[in-house]
């Protein structure tokens, strides 16, 4: 008979981890003036689910989930190199947590919405990460948590830049 390896389980129950613990803190983020095409090119690359948009200041104005980007993406491609992030998110404001928020009230928010990831706020209202179901998958599973982060530390945020091709002269 197998017995589960209990070696990782975390001595507190959910109840007792907050978001900041486990929130995904290496994120790829997409300006809000960055075109759909853009978008998709970021999603498909990092295999990530969930593109945080951002505004000039980094706040986290939306995100966007691969499935919802998908559908637009099926529209011609001369029309997507016209549409911008920022449409994809206008109108929508971003589900929020904050990161000292317990998990399970944040799953339950997560549930009540309907969504499966949450933009993540420290007490000032910076945008510092992203929780996703994901990580609330290992926090059942007892994964070990990362340290808290001390104050004046930010998310490790990536924005990819287009890069064209060089013009030969001939």
């Amino acid at each position: 008979m197998n017995t589960p390896d209990t070696s990782t389980a975390s001595a507190e129950g959910p109840g007792d981890v907050r978001v900041g613990d486990v929130m995904s803190v290496a994120l790829v983020t997409v300006g809000k003036e960055e075109s759909v095409l853009m978008a998709w090119e970021i999603l498909q690359r990092t295999g990530f689910h969930h593109l945080p948009v951002v505004d000039g200041e980094g706040r986290c104005i939306g995100l966007v989930e691969r499935s919802d980007l998908a559908v637009v993406c099926a529209q011609p491609a001369a029309s997507l190199s016209e549409r911008y992030a920022d449409e994809l998110v206008a109108g929508h404001r971003p589900p929020l947590v904050h990161d000292d928020t317990p998990v399970t009230r944040a799953a339950a928010h997560m549930t009540e919405l309907g969504v499966d990831a949450l933009a993540v706020l420290d007490s000032v209202g910076t945008f510092v990460g992203l929780l996703t179901a994901r990580d609330l998958v290992a926090v059942l599973a007892g994964r070990p948590r990362r340290p808290r982060r001390t104050a004046g530390t930010g998310p490790v945020m990536f924005s990819l830049e287009p890069v064209l091709p060089y013009p030969f002269d001939d």
